[in-house]
């Protein structure tokens, strides 16, 4: 079950989304589509969320995201390079406006030396315009580090549709 508080930001994130006549493509790896499952729990999202790839293996980030094999092996999918890749990729494969990218370390396992249970990179381009990357390490369990992430995605949403649009 999505957390009342996640859709009432989801709903807010639509309606201005809405308003500035932005559509939304998703690119998300260890929230499996959390992202874009809690904006299409709201009626009449259709019109704003244009799709979503759920990019969960280094495989797919590579086949579905065009992120190159090489980069991730250089330096993990867990990482700010990674991020900002999945939305250059997303945005490349959609006609949307804006895309969000997420990929971390959920938990319980996949800790690695230097990239804690909690560490979350997320990315967010506006055509026409450059990628932003956010470094986070969530506190908590599994559902808590996922949560977390989708409100600091809804975030940088919010802030990507605040941007002005590129000049022609």
């Amino acid at each position: 079950m999505i957390d009342a508080a996640l859709l009432a930001e989801a709903e807010a994130l639509l309606a201005l989304y809405r308003a500035r006549g932005l559509r939304i493509v998703t690119a998300e790896s260890c929230t499996g589509g959390l992202v874009a499952a809690t904006l299409t729990a709201i009626a009449g999202s259709s019109d704003v969320v244009e799709r979503g790839f759920v990019t969960y293996s280094n495989e797919a980030k590579t086949e579905l995201l065009g992120v190159p094999a090489g980069l991730i092996a250089a330096v993990g999918a867990v990482s700010a390079e990674v991020a900002r890749a999945m939305v250059e990729g997303a945005l490349g494969r959609s006609p949307a406006e804006v895309a969000l990218g997420v990929t971390g370390i959920a938990g319980p396992g996949g800790a690695t030396a230097g990239k804690p249970v909690g560490l979350v990179f997320l990315g967010v381009l506006r055509r026409g315009g450059a990628p932003a990357v956010e470094r986070h390490v969530f506190a908590g369990d599994r559902a808590a580090v996922r949560a977390a992430s989708v409100a600091a995605a809804f975030r940088l949403a919010r802030a990507a549709a605040h941007t002005s649009p590129p000049k022609a």
